[in-house]
């Protein structure tokens, strides 16, 4: 049996990426609420803006989850 360590590390290391990648845009994400419930306390900040930063973020999370799901299930090709 022969393992191809390259491709291996390969695999390892854009899963790792992306994982770090994905959990920072869900942080902004949580960020972005945070500021929305600081904005309706009165502490100032936008409350559009954060709305506006929590859905994209939510929304590329969503997108990188349903495109693995589209990778793995083979019915979806």
């Amino acid at each position: 049996m022969h393992l191809d360590w390259t491709a291996l590390g390969e695999v390892a290391a854009v899963s790792t990426g992306v994982t770090v990648g994905v959990v920072v845009v869900f942080a902004l994400g949580v960020l972005g609420l945070a500021r929305v419930e600081a904005a309706r306390e009165g502490d100032g900040g936008s409350d559009a803006l954060g709305l506006t930063q929590a859905g994209l973020c939510f929304l590329a999370c969503v997108a990188v989850v349903a495109y693995g799901i589209y990778l793995i299930v083979p019915q979806f090709h």
